[in-house]
């Protein structure tokens, strides 16, 4: 069995050689930001706290270091779990297990909206709960939201 997976497995390696290559050659073009620029994004301190929310479900949270609060109008207390957190060159992402899931929760620069007032948020979010993905807003204390009603 082991030796009919060598050639499988070898043409795999071989049709993929190029594509992994490509992607470790200095200035890759699909590659965000400045490709010389080494440093990890620091738009978000790591003592600073984000508030993120997103719609359709209704969701919410904050991350804290290397903790995370994720939010529900069915559990308004929110499940805390412990994250990992990490700067990338376009961004700043939390993983952890939330529910028994692989969670993700991916934080960019950018203006963004939640669709349902006028408050204009510094940052977009991606969360990914499993196999489930799902878009929404984020803010700090030094990168507040702006606009609308907030209670």
């Amino acid at each position: 069995m082991v030796g009919s997976l060598v050639p499988f497995v070898t043409r795999r390696v071989l049709l993929l050689s190029p594509l992994i290559l490509a992607a470790c050659q200095p200035g890759a073009s699909n590659v965000p930001g400045d490709s010389n620029d080494h440093q990890p994004w620091s738009g978000i301190g790591e003592n600073e706290v984000v508030h993120f929310l997103g719609t359709e479900p209704f969701w919410g949270g904050q991350a804290d270091g290397t903790r995370l609060t994720y939010t529900t109008p069915e559990n308004q207390a929110g499940e805390t779990i412990s994250v990992s957190r990490f700067a990338g060159r376009g961004g700043l992402s939390f993983s952890g297990t939330l529910s028994g899931g692989e969670m993700t929760l991916a934080i960019t620069p950018g203006e963004c909206s939640d669709g349902m007032s006028d408050t204009a948020y510094p940052f977009g979010v991606t969360l990914r709960i499993g196999d489930e993905v799902r878009q929404g807003c984020a803010w700090t204390a030094r990168n507040p939201r702006m606009g609308g009603e907030r209670s």
